[in-house]
């Protein structure tokens, strides 16, 4: 049984997702309290010396500092962007809402992140079957999101949804894959600031989201 119907897999703007991607946007689409909130994730579940894979990704991982990877591939859908950012040895740029496949071996990463981006994938259960599949046993996924999106690039479900609402989601994309284990739900709530500070244009701060989850040692043969 498929997690979307066709209406909940559609986006207010059809056209090409790289087309919208086209001109390089370097800026920061959550604010540094969320940013550091991620940093500090990664800083606790990823482990120096491992392959990284920033899936969605553009100028900036947010990876900590101080961590030295084997490798960090990064994939996007700008190519000017994803030139820029300095922790990445290598990327691709690919629309995974018309080819969710990646081309990489299996087993082929010890992490996958997918940063403030999962909101647009239309096919979902593809791509996270995908992700597993290049995942070593015992790999992690870690997707994060706050409350912010392009709204005519962000899907029905997504758009039409809540914070909780969104957390069920990405919950039931993961567990449609039965190599992941139980994913972790992780929930730092923003900051509202009072009504008066809003009038004078004052902004509270992102809330933070993330699911977490491993794939399964055993679950995954990875030398088919």
């Amino acid at each position: 049984m498929a997690l979307l119907n066709p209406d909940q897999r559609s986006k207010l703007d059809p056209s090409n997702d790289g087309q919208f991607y086209a001109y390089p946007r370097f800026v920061t689409h959550v604010d540094n309290g969320f940013i550091d909130q991620l940093t500090e994730l990664y800083r606790q579940k990823l482990k120096p010396g491992t392959k990284i894979l920033d899936l969605m990704g553009s100028w900036v991982s947010h990876l900590p500092g101080e961590m030295n990877f084997a490798h960090v591939e990064g994939h996007g859908l700008n190519e000017e962007e994803l030139a820029k950012n300095p922790r990445l040895d290598h990327y691709f740029v690919q629309n995974l809402n018309e080819n969710p496949a990646l081309g990489f071996p299996d087993g082929e990463f010890d992490a996958v992140l997918m940063a403030v981006s999962v909101q647009y994938l239309q096919y979902p259960e593809a791509v996270f079957s995908e992700i597993a599949r290049i995942l070593k046993p015992g790999g992690v996924v870690i997707v994060s999101f706050s409350n912010r999106m392009f709204y005519q690039k962000a899907i029905a479900a997504w758009r039409d949804g809540t914070d909780a609402s969104h957390l069920q989601l990405v919950r039931a994309y993961i567990q449609s894959v039965k190599e992941f284990g139980p994913p972790e739900i992780i929930v730092k709530p923003g900051q509202n600031l009072p009504g008066f500070l809003q009038l004078l244009g004052m902004a509270g701060s992102d809330p933070f989201y993330a699911v977490v989850a491993s794939v399964e040692n055993g679950t995954v043969d990875n030398h088919g």
